[in-house]
């Protein structure tokens, strides 16, 4: 069977869901940017899509495949900073589309911008994944390179998106006006099994800015966020202080993690992981925390 083919399987439901309950975020439903969707990636001709893992590249990549079949290619980035669920959860996927999959490390941590980890550490991670992409784009004679950034990634400080343009990238989601909440609701009305996904950012994102990006400081992240999984918390960061491990789950969850058996086999772990310390953040589970000590894209400086 075709990659098409597994993906027009794959993504039958929605018609059938279409027709009972047109699901509306704001004034426009989804169904219609989902058409408007359909219609740009089929007019591309032929894509890469760089699919992390995540829901919104992974609505590019079902679209994608459902419209253009085997000229639709999926590209995983495969570096340290890539969680080993995460590649785990792309590759399978990618399979279910039926879906090519190429997986390439894109050598990110060869870019000394990178490595030093600034406030525009993703522009330089995204400038090794797009050329990357470009690359292999030459090599299949693929003409579009897509991404799967939405309307919502515009109101938070991004240079990865400074990368995407400068590197020609498409952004289906952001031409059609799609936004998170309508990326989740036509996944879901796709029945795409990745509809509910919570948003898995790269693990140097853990990282202060200033703290150098290593493989031995990604890893001890990654094995530490695995286990924490492992306990039952979903939602949750493991951000890496040197020494202190401080740990963001959601509010709800901030009173287990206090609690035994939970309490014991935390620390047992971050120690376990190279941590000395392991602190709770009473703020809870946020995205981008380490961005609230930039003043725009400047670190904050104490007067």
């Amino acid at each position: 069977m075709t990659g098409a083919a597994v993906a027009n399987d794959a993504l039958g439901t929605m018609n059938n869901g279409m027709q009972q309950a047109e699901p509306t975020i704001g004034s426009i439903e989804v169904p219609d940017k989902l058409r408007a969707l359909r219609e740009k990636v089929r007019d591309l001709g032929s894509v890469i899509v760089c699919f992390s893992g995540g829901l919104d590249s992974g609505l590019v990549l079902a679209v994608a495949t459902e419209q253009l079949g085997e000229r639709a290619i999926a590209l995983t980035a495969t570096g340290p900073a890539l969680a080993p669920s995460e590649l785990n959860d792309a590759s399978q996927f990618a399979e279910t589309l039926g879906a090519r999959h190429v997986l390439r490390d894109a050598g990110e941590l060869s870019r000394p911008g990178y490595v030093a980890n600034g406030p525009d550490r993703c522009f330089h991670c995204k400038s090794a994944l797009y050329a990357t992409a470009r690359e292999l784009a030459r090599e299949l004679g693929v003409g579009a390179v897509a991404n799967g950034t939405n309307l919502d990634d515009l109101g938070d400080y991004r240079p990865g998106l400074e990368a995407a343009r400068d590197a020609g990238i498409v952004s289906p989601l952001l031409d059609v006006g799609m936004t998170k909440a309508d990326v989740r609701k036509a996944a879901k009305a796709l029945a795409l099994p990745l509809w509910d996904k919570p948003a898995a950012a790269c693990l140097a994102s853990r990282l202060p800015y200033g703290t150098e990006v290593t493989p031995e400081r990604l890893a001890q992240i990654a094995g530490f966020e695995a286990e924490l999984r492992g306990l039952g918390f979903e939602r949750l960061r493991v951000r890496h202080h040197g020494a202190i491990a401080r740990i963001e789950v959601d509010v709800g969850a901030i009173t287990k993690v206090t609690q035994s058996p939970w309490r014991e086999q935390v620390l047992a772990s971050g120690h376990a992981h190279g941590f000395a310390y392991v602190v709770l953040d009473l703020a809870g589970y946020r995205m981008g925390s380490h961005n609230e000590v930039l003043d725009g894209k400047h670190l904050r400086t104490v007067p």
